[in-house]
């Protein structure tokens, strides 16, 4: 689709977040090794990544890979950490040709080194990129970030750079890993179940949350453009009454 055919969004979030669920038991449902619904996301991705491209999505945070995933069979994590390095080698002209900016968060330091190597060269390579910010949760946890940021920001105090005191949201914002960026307005997870699971725990308490049935291989451009469509028809508050905002 041509970015003159896309509809007309009464809104465009500035940062879409989204978990990705439904791979392995789609490939399940088919008969298939869960690697293989894993290899089918992908497409998926890339139809997602070029439509926030076109519509002016500022930060588009795919949740790859959880502290938690660590703990599946050592083939699944092996298989789903090759087919990430295969994904980061093939798209990289994808993004340095559709300016877009590749960033991760998470504890990368976990990933293997062959997989990290490709990583920074291709977070390196495409740094200068501003179209769109893709931002890949590779190993993250939403709690082991929040305690990550207390104990940097302990250390802060002890060293004497600030008092405890001094302590605020915009300040714990500036110690997360997604410092810099702005919270996800939307934030969507397919696959059918309804829970955060350790995503973006902070930075996701105001973004409007939508549950999809849709199996993430099975998830489209159109699937995606209705739920922005939805998106903005709905009422952000922020703690106001409705009449405020419709006033301001």
């Amino acid at each position: 689709m041509e970015p003159d055919a896309l509809p007309k969004l009464t809104r465009i979030p500035r940062h879409v977040a989204i978990v990705m669920d439904g791979n392995g038991r789609w490939a399940e449902k088919r008969k298939q090794p869960r690697l293989f619904g894993h290899k089918a996301g992908v497409d998926s991705v890339r139809d997602v990544v070029e439509t926030s491209r076109e519509l002016g999505v500022e930060v588009l945070t795919l949740y790859a890979f959880s502290s938690e995933n660590w703990k599946r069979p050592e083939n699944e994590v092996s298989g789903l950490m090759k087919i990430l390095k295969s994904f980061l080698q093939g798209e990289l002209d994808r993004m340095l040709r559709n300016d877009i900016r590749l960033i991760s968060i998470g504890e990368r330091e976990k990933l293997p080194d062959s997989v990290r190597s490709v990583l920074e060269k291709t977070i390196k390579k495409t740094s200068q990129n501003s179209a769109l910010t893709l931002n890949l949760a590779l190993s993250y946890g939403g709690r082991v970030e929040i305690a990550h940021c207390v104990s940097r920001i302990a250390e802060a105090c002890l060293a004497g750079e600030f008092s405890p005191a001094d302590i605020d949201e915009s300040l714990i914002d500036k110690y997360l890993y997604t410092a810099g960026l702005p919270d996800p307005d939307l934030l969507i997870r397919t696959g059918g179940e309804h829970r955060l699971s350790n995503f973006l725990l902070w930075q996701a308490s105001y973004a409007e949350i939508f549950f999809t049935p849709v199996m993430w291989p099975d998830f489209r451009k159109s699937d995606f453009l209705q739920i922005l469509e939805e998106f903005g028809s709905r009422e952000r508050r922020f703690g106001k009454t409705g009449a405020q905002i419709r006033s301001s």
